[in-house]
């Protein structure tokens, strides 16, 4: 298994300590935990696309590209980007030139997002939102492809030999779909034989194994070898102690504060409380050996080869505390007991 840790550079007050970063002091810690993240000898490191507070994530290729500058092998992934409302001649440019900055170490995980604020910021209705991002889809992945586009949709004025600059360094960019919540994405995925990113982060598992096998079916319909699906998983929150029991004490003043927020409350949680969503849900809190079960549980449902991991509004030595105690003492086994092939050639991370 492969391992990647991602932010969406929530800037919560925190709970436990009292301690409110600035925005400039947020955005290095963000920095600070993708150095981090490689040092450890992780895969790489996300950063999540949203528009409003408390998240300061409006602009994942800017965050990335300080993140390039600041390390030398992990991939640098968003997670997601909300393709549903942004233009993809502009996104087309500023991730190719983003993919130069890192040395061709991108990926782009694709998304229309959670978060109903961005919709009429950017002027679409939520109804419209699987049709403007497939739509915006098709066209950026032509742009990354294709010189002289010639186009004509909804959604973008029309476009007449256009060839975007810079070209990608990688041909192509490794794009993921991010699914979570409609078979939309999974059709739009298994359609190019393109790899899935499960959200697995608001609801029990049959929910998004149902939308993971739905791909793999969808995959053989069009031709694609489902045997050779990639699949990548988020996860619940992290929070990894001696045992379950002090996890959940040292934990739940951030839960209770993570379930305060405007965003958590439109996810509609189905878990009643912390200990439901340890129990039922996709929260990894406890020892390292029950976590090492959670997760090896999941994976025989999914059969994801990379997993996403956040420490999202810890404070910043705790921060460090469980990225390098999940380094030491997860990571290692679940290495062990998972093949992936991702990543493993230059060429060769996810199949196109």
């Amino acid at each position: 298994m492969k391992f990647i840790w991602f932010s969406l550079v929530m800037n919560l007050k925190n709970p436990v300590t009292g301690e409110h970063f600035t925005t400039s002091e947020k955005i290095e810690n963000i920095i600070k935990q993708a150095v981090l993240a490689e040092k450890l000898g992780f895969e790489g490191y996300g950063i999540g696309e949203r528009h409003g507070a408390p998240f300061l994530s409006s602009s994942p290729p800017l965050l990335l590209t300080a993140i390039a500058a600041r390390t030398s092998r992990i991939r640098l992934l968003t997670t997601v980007t909300v393709l549903s409302v942004l233009d993809p001649v502009r996104v087309a440019e500023d991730y190719a030139t983003l993919d130069h900055l890192s040395g061709g170490r991108l990926e782009m995980i694709i998304g229309k997002g959670n978060d109903p604020r961005h919709y009429p910021l950017f002027g679409i209705t939520e109804e419209e939102q699987w049709d403007s991002m497939e739509e915006r889809y098709e066209l950026l992945r032509r742009l990354w492809r294709e010189e002289d586009v010639t186009w004509q949709g909804q959604y973008r004025p029309p476009l007449h030999e256009v060839t975007t600059q810079p070209r990608p360094l990688q041909k192509p960019i490794p794009i993921w779909h991010g699914s979570a919540s409609s078979t939309r994405s999974t059709e739009l995925a298994a359609r190019y034989g393109e790899p899935i990113f499960s959200s697995n982060s608001f609801h029990p598992q049959a929910k998004y194994k149902d939308l993971i096998d739905h791909y793999r079916e969808r995959l053989a319909y069009y031709g694609h070898d489902p045997r050779k699906a990639v699949v990548g998983s988020g996860a619940g929150s992290l929070y990894i102690a001696n045992t379950t029991e002090e996890a959940i004490k040292r934990y739940r003043p951030y839960y209770e504060a993570f379930q305060a927020t405007a965003a958590a409350q439109h996810n509609q949680s189905p878990f009643t409380s912390l200990e439901d969503n340890i129990a039922r849900g996709p929260s990894l809190i406890g020892s390292p050996e029950q976590i090492i079960e959670k997760i090896l549980n999941y994976q025989a449902a999914f059969g994801h080869q990379v997993l996403s991991l956040s420490v999202d509004g810890l404070s910043e030595a705790e921060q460090q505390e469980q990225m390098e105690r999940f380094a030491s003492d997860i990571a290692p086994v679940l290495r062990r007991e998972v093949p992936s092939w991702v990543w493993e050639e230059q060429g060769k991370r996810v199949p196109v």
